[in-house]
């Protein structure tokens, strides 16, 4: 199959991927070139991180004698979204939600202090550790 796979925000053209229902199945080569990822004795590499296949279910990660490897099987084990355009051949891996959110968490916002409706103050960082909604509008 020739396609695009769009993998960690990096368009790549696969030219001898096959699919099998929702399954994209790598050669190890075309593997490594569109995403870094390569089959070694310790799962699936992606340079020093190694997911181990896991046991028992390893004809749906690795078929014909280890020479391709079921990308859509890694991203689903990976909590990654995917989305396939059969009529377009493309194929897009999301950030696993694990990663993004790990990312958010370490995120944090300057501190500001409003008044509510009834002129009482309110910091941002009088809620540190909760969840807040904010809402802002503007007439411009």
């Amino acid at each position: 199959m020739h396609g695009t796979l769009i993998y960690r925000e990096q368009p790549a053209q696969i030219s001898r991927a096959a699919v099998d229902g929702d399954d994209l199945w790598l050669s190890l080569d075309e593997l490594k070139t569109a995403t870094g990822w390569e089959l070694r004795p310790q799962g699936a590499c992606l340079g020093d991180l190694c997911v181990p296949i896991p046991a028992g279910r390893e004809a749906e990660f690795v078929r014909d004698g280890g020479t391709r490897l079921n990308l859509t099987a890694l991203g689903r084990l990976l909590g990654q979204p995917v989305v396939h355009d059969a009529a377009r051949a493309v194929w897009f891996f999301g950030e696993a939600a694990r990663a993004r959110a790990s990312g958010l968490s370490s995120l944090e916002a300057p501190d500001f202090t409003l008044p509510d409706l009834d002129g009482r103050l309110h910091s941002l960082s009088d809620y540190r550790g909760k969840k807040v909604f904010l809402v802002s509008w503007a007439s411009w």
